[in-house]
């Protein structure tokens, strides 16, 4: 269900881009498209390609060849629009990046922080409006941050202030959210949070999420479709069942895996398999022999 403070759905599609870091290609004619009320996740080895195909799409990585566009298609924000040609102001409203390394603002208290995400709103130095207010108010409310409203964020634990930069995406209330890696250097519980609020944004306000992560335990999680990356092409796209298989994820990352659906959970699980077994597998059989052996 949509919230009344969701923003008009949109989509945010590539098509057939070709970006490079010099002159040396990285990715090699990828399309793609983020759905309102879909999260994609991107995923693949370290080099794939897949943060700077997510730059490209925030307009902080030059398109070689190729386009991105808003909208199009239908419940998906209109006619489709080529976002080169919206000022900066114009593309905040639509799209916000949540990148790898946010520091936590010094000096400046929690709402100060969400309240970020109402620049694009703002003519110069004035000050919040009602809405304005009103957003910020909503975002900390859906993050959980209200009750550190006042507090310095310089003082936050790093799962603290994630939340904090969750909530300024929130408050920019645009209808496109890409999300660099959010669960980078969090611990297990914030990590899980951070999850549960990419899909809040999903299937709470009708979102369309592209999100970058290196587990793919996490990807399976959260995602409604995987793009699987190597050497900055698209291997397999899909639900993350067809996508995460023993098969493909042994060709793209090079590593014999077991993989499966939970039947409790109905969720992707992923053992890779080592050339060591658990360390305590051997001594538990040594125990069970053991106590067979009376001797």
């Amino acid at each position: 269900m949509r919230s009344s403070h969701s923003p008009p759905p949109a989509a945010l599609n590539g098509h057939d881009l070709v970006l490079r870091y010099g002159r040396t290609p990285v990715v090699h004619g990828v399309s793609l498209t983020l759905e309102p009320g879909r999260a994609t996740a991107l995923v693949g080895p370290n080099g794939s390609g897949k943060s700077t195909l997510l730059r490209s799409l925030a307009r902080l990585h030059q398109v070689d060849g190729g386009r991105v566009t808003l909208g199009g298609g239908s419940g998906s924000g209109g006619p489709e629009r080529a976002v080169s040609l919206l000022s900066g102001r114009e593309f905040a409203r639509e799209v916000t990046l949540f990148s790898q390394s946010r520091p936590a603002p010094q000096g400046l208290t929690v709402a100060e922080v969400v309240a970020f995400g109402r620049h694009p709103y703002r003519r110069g130095f004035s000050g919040l409006s009602a809405a304005d207010r009103a957003a910020v108010a909503y975002a900390m409310d859906a993050t959980g941050v209200r009750d550190m409203a006042a507090r310095a964020a310089g003082e936050l634990s790093g799962g603290e202030m994630q939340r904090v930069w969750l909530a300024a995406c929130l408050a920019q209330n645009t209808g496109v959210v890409l999300l660099d890696e959010p669960t980078n250097h969090l611990d297990l519980r914030y990590q899980i949070e951070t999850l549960d609020l990419v899909r809040d944004l999903v299937q709470d306000h009708g979102i369309a999420v592209g999100i970058v992560l290196h587990d793919l335990d996490h990807a399976a999680r959260v995602a409604d479709i995987l793009v699987l990356m190597r050497s900055g092409r698209v291997h397999a796209t899909g639900p993350p069942a067809d996508v995460l298989t023993a098969k493909n994820i042994g060709e793209v990352y090079d590593i014999r895996v077991e993989a499966g659906v939970d039947p409790r959970t109905g969720r992707v699980r992923i053992d890779p398999v080592g050339r060591h077994p658990a360390p305590n597998t051997s001594t538990s059989s040594s125990s069970d022999r053991e106590e067979e052996d009376p001797s």
